[in-house]
């Protein structure tokens, strides 16, 4: 589990060309350049880990495409210590960049090997959740609401009502929707009943798995 000077030569690269695709947040391009993102692949991928693409990982699913990563982050607005729903912890990645920025986050996983894998990963590398469940995304988590933002990382067909209701009032929720290609959504609460809807472009995710049982 090394971090070197070479990688860290290759995430300023990353982080170069994210910039150059529009990310302009400071605080999210310091955490893509800081976190070990070679360490949350298997060893023989670490020449995928800084090449903005996403990349498959265990149970079909994929580490997102770091652009991707920083483009939800960014629409997330998040400042420290604000509370954070993560839906599909995935490799962790996302999670610990949102910890990074100091966030609060919980964040729910409902494949059982990833999240086995994820939850002991994250503690080792140094990135504490608040709280990682495993569990069905798309009823939220209504017993830690409501939240400062909740972001979605995979593909949703629709917006699972639970977690518009689980927005704090002036909360974000950041989701891509649509079948096979997602248009990046955002969700302000305006109101107990108001909310206010942005799209922003299209983009590929793996599909957000509905817990049949």
């Amino acid at each position: 589990m090394k971090d070197t000077f070479k990688h860290k030569g290759m995430r300023q690269q990353l982080v170069d060309t994210i910039k150059k695709k529009g990310i302009k947040d400071e605080r999210v391009l310091g955490a893509i350049g800081k976190i070990p993102r070679h360490l949350f692949m298997d060893s023989g991928f670490i020449d995928h880990a800084y090449v903005d693409k996403a990349f498959p990982i265990a149970a079909d699913q994929t580490i997102s495409q770091p652009y991707t990563v920083a483009f939800q982050t960014e629409l997330m607005q998040v400042k420290p210590g604000d509370k954070v729903l993560e839906i599909g912890t995935g490799s962790g990645y996302q999670c610990a960049v949102l910890v990074e920025l100091g966030a609060k986050v919980f964040s729910i996983e409902r494949q059982q090997e990833l999240f086995k894998k994820t939850s002991k990963f994250l503690p080792k590398i140094g990135y504490r959740a608040k709280k990682l469940i495993f569990g069905d995304g798309y009823k939220g988590l209504a017993d830690e609401a409501p939240f400062d933002s909740i972001i979605v990382t995979a593909g949703a067909p629709f917006v699972p009502k639970p977690l518009l209701s689980q927005l704090k009032v002036g909360g974000r929720l950041v989701i891509p929707v649509g079948d096979s290609v997602q248009t990046m959504t955002l969700y302000l609460r305006k109101g107990e009943k108001e909310f206010e809807k942005h799209e922003f472009g299209e983009f590929r995710f793996v599909p957000l798995l509905e817990d049949k049982n």
